[in-house]
């Protein structure tokens, strides 16, 4: 018989390994929990700009598709499992998502996606924009989140911090409650 000083050794490798399996568990089990989600890019809303302000279109697409991508990461870190939305980029561009009901639904659908998130930036001015973003569950187009966040500047860094305070001040609270 084996005494307690020669059980010891033992017992910290197997409480590692049973521990660290415990906690894969978890983490794989939030990760199923949270569901597929395919987002798809913002789209920009132009207001009633005044007559002569520069035309920034090809930096604002840029600054689309850059927070489009943040949005992912921030889902990914989240644990949600973000589909790839690429073979539909150019029927989600042609679609006018923001204007067409449940056309991001139908293609979250065809990804085999639980959820469908779209976007837009409604740019006021030069200095007043605002950024939404829209959850929808796919399966039955039932809007399930949204929020929505003014911010100040044309910039990138405006943009960037936009995208990121509107994921962590209002979407994750929301969204946590998709994982339950």
């Amino acid at each position: 018989m084996m005494t307690l000083a020669q059980l010891f050794p033992i017992a910290k490798p197997i409480t590692f390994l049973l521990m660290a399996g415990f906690a894969v568990s978890v983490a794989a089990s939030a990760a199923d929990a949270a569901g597929k989600v395919a987002v798809f890019e913002f789209e920009i809303e132009h207001g009633d700009l005044v007559p002569g302000a520069p035309d920034k279109h090809e930096a604002e697409e840029k600054r689309l598709a850059m927070i489009s991508e943040r949005l992912r990461e921030h889902l990914a870190k989240s644990g949600f499992d973000v589909v790839d939305a690429a073979p539909f980029a150019a029927r989600a561009a042609a679609a006018n998502l923001q204007a067409r009901g449940n056309c991001a639904d139908d293609f979250a659908r065809e990804l085999s996606a639980d959820y469908a998130l779209t976007g837009v930036v409604y740019k006021v001015s030069e200095l007043v924009l605002n950024m939404r973003v829209f959850v929808h569950e796919a399966a039955t187009s039932k809007p399930v989140a949204v929020g929505n966040v003014d911010f100040r500047g044309n910039t990138d860094e405006a943009w960037r911090r936009g995208i990121d305070y509107l994921y962590r001040n209002v979407l994750a609270a929301r969204l946590e409650n998709l994982n339950k």
